[in-house]
C-alpha cells in the first residue's frame, strides 16, 4: 500500500461501512484492519481497509464472535487481493447460517409448547440443537426439528443414537461438498467475477446453490431411507 492509494479518513471509512468511528477504531485496535498510512497526524485508509471492514461486519451479522473473526483474519494475509476478500465476504453472506436466537428456559419451553425435562434439554444441547450461554441458551438451525422429534415420545436413547449417526455422516458429506466447491465451483466463479465485476450476482448464485444443496441432501436421504422399514426390520428384531 502506498500513500497515494490512501485517500479515506477514518470518518469516511466508517461511514461507508455503516459503522461508527468508535467501532471502527475498536476493530483497528484489535488488529482486524491493516495499519493505515499516516500523513502528519492524520491516518488514511484504502479500499483494502474497506473490504476488510465489510467482511468483518458480514461475519458479525452471521453470528461469529470477534474471537472467531480475529482468528479468520489472522490466517488471511494483509496483501490478499481485494477481489478475493470480496469473494469471501459474498460467500459468507450467501452461505453462512443466520445468527442464533437467544432464549431463556421459559422462552425455550414456549417454543416447545410444553415443559421440558432436564434430560430433554441435555439432549438438545448434546445434539447441537441448542447451546448453553451464561444467561440461558442459543438456538441452532435444527432446534425446531429436534423439538418435533421429542414429541414422538420415543426413548431418548434411540433419538440420541439416530442423531449421532446423522451428524457423523453429514459432517463427512459436508467435507466432500467443500472439496467440490473448492475444486470446481470457486475457480470458475473467480474467473467470471474478474470478467464481470458482479459480486451481487455471485451472492445470488451461491444463496440459490445452498438452497438446492439442502434440498438435494433431503431428497437423496429420503430415497435412501425408502427401504428402511420393510419386512426385514421386524425379522431382525424378533
Amino acid at each position: 500500500m502506498t500513500a497515494d492509494e490512501a485517500t479515506a479518513t477514518i470518518d469516511e471509512l466508517a461511514s461507508g461501512a455503516g459503522l461508527t468511528v468508535r467501532t471502527t477504531r475498536y476493530y483497528a485496535s484489535l488488529g482486524l484492519l491493516p495499519a493505515p498510512v499516516r500523513r502528519g497526524r492524520v491516518a488514511y485508509y484504502t479500499d483494502r481497509h474497506r473490504v476488510r471492514l465489510d467482511l468483518i461486519r458480514t461475519m458479525q451479522d452471521r453470528g461469529l464472535t470477534l474471537a472467531a473473526i480475529e482468528q479468520y483474519l489472522r490466517a488471511m494475509p494483509e496483501d490478499t487481493p481485494i477481489r478475493d476478500v470480496e469473494l469471501r465476504r459474498s460467500l459468507i453472506a450467501s452461505w453462512a447460517p443466520l445468527p442464533p436466537t437467544a432464549l431463556d428456559r421459559a422462552g425455550l419451553e414456549k417454543r416447545a409448547g410444553r415443559k421440558l425435562t432436564d434430560a430433554e434439554i441435555d439432549y438438545l444441547v448434546e445434539g447441537g440443537h441448542l447451546a448453553r450461554t451464561s444467561d440461558g441458551f442459543e438456538s441452532r438451525a435444527t432446534l425446531e426439528v429436534a423439538l418435533a422429534v421429542l414429541e414422538l415420545d420415543l426413548p431418548l436413547q434411540s433419538i440420541e443414537a439416530a442423531g449421532a449417526a446423522i451428524r457423523r455422516h453429514m459432517e463427512d458429506l459436508a467435507l466432500e461438498l467443500r472439496g467440490v466447491l473448492r475444486t470446481y465451483v470457486l475457480p470458475e466463479v473467480r474467473a467470471r467475477l474478474n470478467a464481470s465485476d458482479d459480486t451481487a450476482e455471485f451472492e445470488r448464485t451461491m444463496s440459490r446453490l445452498r438452497q438446492l444443496t439442502l434440498e438435494a441432501v433431503a431428497s437423496n436421504f429420503q430415497t435412501a431411507t425408502d427401504g428402511l422399514v420393510d419386512g426385514s426390520l421386524l425379522a431382525e428384531s424378533s
